[in-house]
């Protein structure tokens, strides 16, 4: 009854919200998402500048055209969510070089485009709310789980350290799951105790090479102001038997599983992810490659993962009253600039291999869904290095300090050239192994020089296709 009140709930409001969005003001609400370290932040402080500011976008077809008048932030329609703090990061970006901090909580801002409508039969001035929700990627992964027991999501993460390259970081919760009887009387100390072991395995899986994919509960590693609530503290345990019995430990874990879905999962489906038109995922694919095939495969799965969680399909007038579906899905792979432009078509194949299998799911379901290589902030310049008869093709920026190729260590103050490798031109070759683990030279740049222009104008922030990815978003809503 729950259950069916809260999607009762959950329907009004989607009709309110819709028949607003058809009879008053034209409204797109645009989901921002992405794995580990996938540039999220950036992207969406790109995104807000460009449009702003009115840059140079070519393959945006309303800015080509200059029939975008102007964007702004307005005040946002939800005041229960974090407004995302656009100048903070555009002053970590522009005046103090460095990335601005990742995404670790929901937040949302309403920018209001005016534009001129480019059709035939109807022409003038029009103004579009966009409504952008930026969340951290491992919530979406969480979404799986909502239709698990415990005891499957425990067998599942446990089979999972079986994979390769897991073995070492999973070894030290293995050992604390081989003491721990689930059929053994309730304890809070126990239940804390497996809690935390199993936390820590959680947190070398994210510091280690498989970084680029996620095991939930991914709120476990950014719990916010749920720390230590007891929707938080279970963990898998191992030899469960048929039925769980209410007073053992295997009973308080699967009580607290059920409530981390009630308490924390379904409501961000509810309220914030069911209600999205469009959605944008962002991938460091560079970092899986670099990991090795194992990885690779690894993010595979957890890109398959993200488009089950969505609801798909071209929209309908009682489909948008009724029940919103996500009518168009890119996914990114980020950090183009880190690689000569003549791989950036094969990042973009790799990328589109890695989703191969899931984007015919959802074509068939009537949604669009489409691929791009992009930077939203280019941090690099493309040069050639010579090397004795070879002329290599490289990429030139300043490394962050700390960061090294070989036996250099870079200070942060000075450019380097850099040649990363390529990739292959067949994707496939690359989950062949084509590409050693560890050969890709990827160090961490800086942000670029941005400077005001003559009337004092913020600088342009350099990007590769960030338009492009604009124009797939919300182009067509922009004509």
């Amino acid at each position: 009854m729950n259950s069916f009140a809260a999607r009762a709930g959950s329907a009004v409001k989607a009709f309110a919200e819709a028949s607003s969005d058809l009879l008053i003001q034209p409204t797109l609400r645009l989901g921002v998402t992405g794995l580990a370290r996938s540039g999220k932040t950036v992207f969406t402080t790109a995104l807000i500048h460009h449009l702003v500011e009115a840059q140079a976008l070519p393959a945006f077809a309303p800015a080509h055209e200059g029939r975008l008048r102007r964007a702004r932030l307005v005040p946002q329609p939800d005041d229960d969510i974090p407004r995302f703090p656009y100048e903070e990061h555009y002053a970590a970006l522009t005046e103090q070089r460095h990335w601005p901090r990742s995404t670790d909580r929901i937040s949302q801002f309403r920018l209001a485009i005016e534009y001129e409508r480019a059709g035939s039969w109807r022409s003038g001035p029009a103004t579009l709310m966009l409504d952008v929700v930026d969340y951290p990627g491992e919530w979406l992964l969480d979404l799986a789980l909502i239709d698990q027991t415990y005891t499957a999501w425990s067998r599942a993460t446990i089979a999972g350290t079986r994979r390769s390259g897991r073995g070492a970081m999973a070894a030290p919760w293995l050992e604390t799951l081989k003491t721990l009887d689930p059929q053994a009387p309730l304890d809070e100390v126990v239940a804390e105790h497996a809690s935390t072991a199993f936390k820590t395995y959680l947190s070398a899986l994210r510091a280690g090479p498989e970084s680029v994919a996620t095991t939930p509960p991914g709120r476990f590693l950014m719990p916010g102001d749920l720390a230590g609530s007891p929707a938080l503290t279970f963990a898998p345990l191992d030899n469960l038997p048929e039925t769980l019995t209410p007073n053992s430990l295997a009973g308080l874990m699967e009580r607290r599983f059920e409530a981390y879905k009630a308490k924390v999962v379904e409501p961000f489906f509810r309220n914030h992810f069911q209600r999205v038109d469009r959605q944008i995922v962002l991938v460091d694919v560079l970092a899986a490659v670099d990991a090795g095939p194992a990885a690779l495969a690894e993010l595979e799965e957890a890109l398959d993962s993200v488009l089950l969680s969505f609801r798909i399909g071209r929209n309908t007038l009682l489909s948008r009253l009724f029940a919103p579906r996500a009518e168009r899905i890119l996914f990114a792979a980020t950090k183009a600039d880190h690689l000569h432009q003549t791989s950036h078509d094969r990042l973009d194949a790799l990328l589109r291999l890695l989703v191969s299998r899931a984007m015919r799911r959802t074509e068939a379901a009537g949604a669009r869904v489409g691929t791009v290589a992009l930077a939203s902030v280019r941090a690099t310049r493309e040069t050639t290095i010579h090397d004795g008869d070879a002329i290599l093709r490289a990429v030139s920026g300043t490394p962050e300090a700390g960061e090294s190729v070989g036996d250099e260590v870079f200070d942060g103050l000075s450019e380097a050239a850099i040649f990363p490798g390529e990739l292959p031109p067949r994707p496939e070759a690359v989950l062949e192994g084509a590409v050693p683990a560890g050969s890709l030279r990827f160090p961490r740049f800086r942000p670029p020089v941005v400077k005001p222009d003559a009337l004092g104008r913020p600088g342009d922030l350099p990007q590769i296709r960030l338009d492009r990815a604009m124009q797939f978003l919300i182009g067509d809503k922009l004509a």
